[in-house]
């Protein structure tokens, strides 16, 4: 990895750490599908609390950043690239739940990564 390589990746990892107000609208779960060369992303609801915590909005449990709870996604969208997948989440979707723009900023950051983990066979883990 090159010296401009790493500092990104610092600067990256440094703005990773950076708190961040959640998204009321819902929230999306990206991975990659590679048997059927496809980026896919669940889409959940959730409430966001008066301490700014996601929630469920039928138990009320406040949904954990990290771990597996089962929940069953309102949608599931699929692309073949960012830009498709980009375009079926927010322009197509007449009932796009995003509300803020940094959260769609994210989302087409993060359908990036994992377009080009996609190409180079590389893990991608959601950030």
């Amino acid at each position: 990895m090159n010296d401009l390589a790493k500092n990104i990746k610092k600067l990256d990892n440094k703005l990773s750490k950076r708190p961040i107000a959640l998204d009321p609208g819902g929230y999306f779960i990206i991975y990659i599908d590679r048997e059927n060369s496809l980026i896919c992303t669940k889409y959940f609801t959730n409430i966001i609390n008066e301490k700014g915590l996601a929630v469920d909005p039928e138990t009320g449990e406040v949904i954990a950043a990290r771990g597996q709870k089962n929940r069953t996604e309102e949608t599931l969208f699929t692309g073949r690239s960012a830009k498709e997948l980009c375009v079926k989440v927010i322009e197509e979707n007449p009932n796009c739940a995003i509300t803020m723009l940094d959260h769609a900023a994210y989302l087409g950051r993060e359908f990036m990564r994992a377009e080009i983990a996609l190409i180079q066979g590389t893990e991608y883990i959601q950030d």
